[in-house]
């Protein structure tokens, strides 16, 4: 089965960047929100010229959703690579109050350099940055205690930038989900599609759930992931361990959905993205 090229960048996002790049000369910190299953393929190559001199914490989002061993794993790679992580489950907010104080240390140090130039201190202002639907909104909504913009698990709620006062100290910048215009690498966009980080009308849900059977089938042989292949063969009582995603997707619509794929492929991701199959990372560390 030939996987279609998927790309996805809709107006409000190119929208959004032009008037981010306006609203980022009055950013001091910027917090970058990736999801924790695939840190790497949600990482914005063009994010560190937005960044510029300004400090910037990496959250690692929906951290239940891989093992302990993996968040292990990922904290040394990043660290080896000069990079400190913060995880949080914003769903529930575990690990919030780490990344209020650290946000909160950034702006310290901004307002002791205005104070050493003679100015007044005033709030940190930051900006919540990264791929649609990888949590930010959750975030903001955890950090300051309360819903205050909206938050849902698909890709592309945020469409406008919006400022929120967290506190008399912090000011928060709420960005819609911004992407490549070109996703050129594809191993990447199918993640995005699998993760749900991506609009569902940029891929055919029956390929990109049988992509998934046969990724979650390399990514496995890690030590930090369970044995998917049984999983799967326990929840749709069909062998997983002999056959490729096509056959797999083919076997499970026709014994357990009427012979409707789509059904098939839409319950296969739905399952996969509320962690009924696991705690699971398609996102492996690199070898240093």
């Amino acid at each position: 089965m030939t996987m279609p090229t998927i790309q996805w960048y809709p107006g409000h996002i190119a929208k959004a960047e032009r008037a981010l790049a306006e609203q980022l000369k009055r950013v001091d910190v910027v917090l970058e929100v990736r999801d924790a299953r695939i840190p790497l393929a949600t990482r914005h190559p063009r994010l560190m010229n937005w960044v510029g001199q300004r400090d910037k914490l990496l959250v690692l989002n929906r951290m239940d959703m891989i093992s302990a061993a993996l968040q292990r794993e990922w904290r040394q790679w990043f660290e080896f690579h000069d990079e400190l992580i913060h995880f949080v489950d914003a769903k529930h907010g575990k690990g919030i109050k780490a990344i209020a104080k650290a946000t909160q240390t950034a702006g310290a140090v901004m307002n002791q350099r205005r104070r050493d130039r003679g100015m007044k201190p005033r709030p940190v202002r930051a900006v919540v940055l990264g791929f649609p639907n990888v949590g930010k909104s959750a975030l903001i909504n955890r950090l300051l205690n309360r819903r205050v913009v909206e938050s849902a698990r698909r890709a592309g709620v945020t469409r406008q930038l919006r400022w929120v006062r967290m506190s008399d100290q912090l000011e928060l910048l709420d960005a819609p989900g911004v992407l490549p215009a070109q996703l050129k690498d594809q191993g990447a966009a199918l993640k995005l599609a699998i993760c749900d980080d991506i609009g569902e009308a940029a891929y055919d849900y029956q390929r990109v759930a049988a992509a998934l059977v046969d990724l979650l089938k390399q990514v496995e042989q890690h030590p930090g992931n369970p044995r998917v292949t049984q999983r799967l063969s326990d929840r749709y009582g069909l062998d997983a361990q002999t056959v490729n995603g096509e056959t797999f997707l083919n076997e499970m619509a026709l014994q357990n959905y009427q012979n409707d794929s789509l059904r098939a492929a839409r319950q296969l991701l739905t399952d996969f993205r509320k962690g009924i199959l696991g705690t699971l990372a398609l996102d492996l560390p690199p070898t240093q």
